[in-house]
């Protein structure tokens, strides 16, 4: 399933696709405007469900079956015509269970300004085309991240100003499908959450073949970043302010994004403010502790330009 940015959806046969030696040009895979990229892409089946979350906190359900299926270069049908979405609202975050992750767990919300929900997941089996609300927002913060969790993960929130705080997640009880949620994080007016990882903390114990690992990604405006084991970062309880991700400075810039990095990530894709794109293997970025500056990442061309998002890009399998 790919998804732009203008909101055009479609489906696609995994075999759609054939294997190509690396290092090379690849093909088209969608056809967009100039303004317009993919910005989303994920492998389902078609009898898994799609949750879509809107900036405004309505969540609309989709089977995968019910998107149109459309050869590798077609645009896709536009959203807007499969879920009643308002033309002011923007698609925020997307999930995709199989039919049993509909009966487990928790979602878990988390809006701009550090709001938090959890809320069952088998609250969410009727939804109508119109959608429903899935949080009560405050006037001037919106949802931005869901993720799905299963009761007793650890959640770590960042903020732009360089914040962070990590809790249980029993800290937050299960609360109804419309109610507003509670503090995560205790916010300064002028700062906001710049992502959220949601992570077991008992997976540290574990061990494999596969050498494993659960670092926090963190890039800033000015382009350095760096990765900090994500168990630097102190249990504390939900609602305070937190202990700093990184040294923020002129030099550095704010925070842009903050992810959670596994070893299934293989690339990251730093886009600019002015369109410049860089694709930097993850084992280049070294580990470094919590409270330093971190390494360049990426330079710019032009003066005034900052980074504009962060993308991860899982390892391909054979």
């Amino acid at each position: 399933v790919t998804m732009t940015t203008t909101g055009y959806i479609k489906r696609m046969p995994m075999n759609t696709y054939r294997a190509q030696r690396r290092g090379g040009k690849g093909v088209t895979g969608m056809a967009t405007k100039d303004e317009d990229e993919v910005n989303r892409i994920f492998s389902t089946n078609t009898h898994d469900t799609l949750f879509i979350f809107t900036d405004k906190g309505r969540v609309f359900r989709l089977k995968v079956y019910e998107l149109p299926q459309s050869s590798r270069q077609a645009k896709g049908q536009a959203i807007i015509n499969l879920i009643n979405i308002n033309s002011d609202e923007k698609i925020q975050s997307v999930l995709n269970l199989t039919k049993d992750q509909l009966n487990k767990g928790y979602l878990l919300m988390v809006t701009q300004k550090g709001v938090i929900k959890k809320t069952a997941t088998n609250l969410y089996s009727n939804i109508r085309t119109n959608g429903i609300i899935a949080i009560k927002l405050d006037q001037g913060d919106q949802l931005v991240w869901v993720k799905q969790t299963t009761g007793k993960n650890h959640i770590l929130l960042v903020s732009h100003n360089g914040m962070s705080v990590r809790f249980n997640e029993t800290d937050a009880r299960p609360i109804g499908r419309s109610s507003r949620g509670i503090r995560g994080i205790r916010l300064n007016p002028d700062d906001y959450v710049v992502g959220m990882a949601v992570f077991n903390p008992e997976r540290k114990k574990i061990k494999g073949k596969r050498k494993f690992f659960q670092d926090l990604l963190v890039v800033m405006e000015k382009g350095l970043g760096k990765r900090t084991d994500i168990y630097q970062y102190p249990l504390q309880k939900r609602g305070g302010k937190g202990v700093k991700v990184s040294q923020v400075t002129d030099k550095t810039g704010k925070i842009v994004s903050a992810h959670m990095v596994t070893e299934m990530i293989e690339t990251l894709l730093l886009t600019s403010k002015k369109a410049q794109v860089i694709k930097l293997p993850l084992k280049n970025i070294k580990r470094i502790g919590r409270s330093t500056q971190g390494v360049i990442l990426m330079r710019f061309a032009k003066s005034a330009d900052s980074v504009a998002a962060v993308a991860l890009l899982e390892k391909q399998e054979e």
